[in-house]
């Protein structure tokens, strides 16, 4: 199956790279998405330029994709399912909880001469980052990229109920599946409690776990294309 992988904030498709072997290895093709404004374009790109190079690289797909969006990315992926409910197979939700239609994307970092930069570790709680050692913060400090604003503060439009007939898996690291499950029915994420197939895969990491559990991540979505 085709894997498209979509990265949150600050990164572009590279952040990937031990993933993607591992997901070959396991019979499947990934494939990694360097979005606009963040490795590709301009500071001028915008959330919708970033929603058209998702669905681009889904009607590339030779057949039904499982979309992955990682982070503030589950917004993407979540957008993909809406704007293509009968040609996205699954998607799964790395560490992130969809935006609801009308909520800015990632509105939640302060803009500096129009883009988002990375605003440093200690926004970041302890088990974000607990598994990344100082030279790992390190080498992700100096490669990430800036956001531009018009993702950052873009709207997230959802129109198509038929969202919520596509399988939704939630992967957590930095959480527990019991504390998704709670969240959900407390009302954090109103879109993913109205979804009518709704599974939890536990991975035992920080936030980034393209980076410290790249084979052990690639297993949970393999796991989840087989399902």
């Amino acid at each position: 199956m085709d894997i498209l992988l979509i990265a949150g904030l600050w990164l572009d498709g590279s952040v990937w790279d031990d993933v993607v072997p591992e997901l070959t290895a396991l019979g499947h093709r990934p494939v990694p998405l360097t979005l606009p404004g963040q490795g590709v374009g301009s500071a001028s790109a915008t959330l919708d330029d970033q929603v058209e190079a998702v669905l681009a690289a889904i009607d590339a797909a030779p057949a039904k994709p499982l979309v992955v969006g990682h982070s503030a990315a589950s917004t993407l992926a979540w957008q993909a399912a809406d704007a293509r409910p009968g040609k996205v197979a699954k998607v799964a939700l790395v560490g992130g909880f969809p935006a609801p239609d009308g909520r800015a994307y990632a509105d939640h970092f302060a803009i500096e001469d129009g883009v988002v930069p990375f605003p440093g570790w200690d926004l970041f709680e302890d088990a974000d980052a607990a598994d990344l050692d100082r030279q790992a913060r390190d080498r992700f400090a100096a490669a990430a990229l800036p956001v531009p604003e018009g993702v950052a503060r873009g709207i997230v439009r959802l129109t198509d109920e038929r969202r919520f007939d596509v399988p939704v898996v939630v992967v957590c690291p930095e959480f527990t599946p019991a504390q998704a499950a709670e969240w959900i029915a407390a009302g954090e994420s109103p879109e993913l409690a109205r979804a009518a197939h709704l599974e939890y895969a536990d991975l035992d990491s920080g936030h980034w776990p393209m980076v410290t559990r790249p084979r052990e991540l690639a297993a949970v979505l393999a796991k989840a294309a087989a399902s």
